[in-house]
């Protein structure tokens, strides 16, 4: 006799961020909104792309398997509204893939923005050939069953992160950070300040190093009155090479110095 799965269903209603605050979002690093968030709401380790270069961006639909079971997945992606992101508490399992191929064609037919699963996955090849950005904790090739159920879109743990439907999730080469969505436009403002301030930063140390080069031509000093007129032809490649490069004149033993490295000619 085959058993009936237990699949429950809590009702969802979130409010839909703006495609206006998706696109800022999308210029920020996972990285940088950690520490806006004070390196809270961060993924696990574990959790890492199926491929390099995997970006995704997008609300979260979660679901809550059992161990080995993927039937309660199969339910949550047939629900997935365009640009979302199904979130999977798979209990860290490694040794069966709740996760394969057929169901991410299912998720691509959604439209959906991408698949994060605390567990593991299988059809490697094919999930890098089909481009679906997928985030996952390890491979195996052993199969899932179907017949426990599980829960859809209730609060879960992935990745050690507790993740609500609707939190915001980025992803890229470094992992997963996730945003709470009562705090999203707080935190949206925090890391456009964030990166502002950081390119500021980089631009006053390039105005720095270019200072500093200049300088240290400024104090070079002028020929020696030894003669040697292949000086400034080695003070020149020292400079370049910035390291000593030695006149070719039989007995010349000035110094030369440019900044504050002294070459001995």
């Amino acid at each position: 006799m085959r058993q009936k799965m237990a699949i429950q269903r809590y009702t969802s209603c979130f409010k839909t961020i703006s495609s206006a605050s998706l696109s800022k979002w999308k210029e920020i690093p996972a990285a940088v909104i950690a520490d806006c968030m004070n390196r809270t709401n961060v993924m696990s380790s574990r959790i890492s792309p199926v491929a390099r270069g995997m970006k995704l961006l997008g609300q979260a639909r979660t679901v809550d398997c059992f161990v080995g079971d993927n039937s309660a997945s199969h339910v949550a992606v047939s629900m997935l509204k365009p640009g979302e992101i199904l979130v999977i508490d798979a209990k860290a399992h490694l040794d069966t893939a709740a996760w394969g191929g057929i169901m991410t064609l299912a998720a691509i037919k959604q439209k959906a923005g991408g698949v994060v699963i605390d567990g593991a996955v299988r059809d490697v090849a094919e999930l890098c050939e089909l481009g679906l950005p997928i985030f996952s904790a390890g491979t195996v090739p052993k199969g899932p069953s179907k017949g426990f159920g599980g829960v859809i879109d209730g609060i879960i743990s992935c990745g050690d992160c507790a993740v609500k439907p609707g939190d915001l999730i980025i992803g890229d080469d470094d992992g997963i950070s996730v945003v709470q969505l009562d705090k999203e436009e707080q935190l949206l403002k925090s890391a456009l300040k964030k990166l502002d301030d950081a390119m500021d930063k980089c631009a006053q140390e390039h105005d720095k190093m270019i200072d500093k080069v200049k300088n240290s031509k400024r104090k070079a000093k002028s020929p020696p009155s030894c003669g040697c007129k292949t000086y400034l032809l080695h003070l020149e490649k020292a400079t370049k090479l910035n390291k000593p490069e030695r006149c070719s004149k039989l007995g010349c033993s000035n110094t030369a110095r440019v900044g504050a490295h002294i070459f001995n000619f």
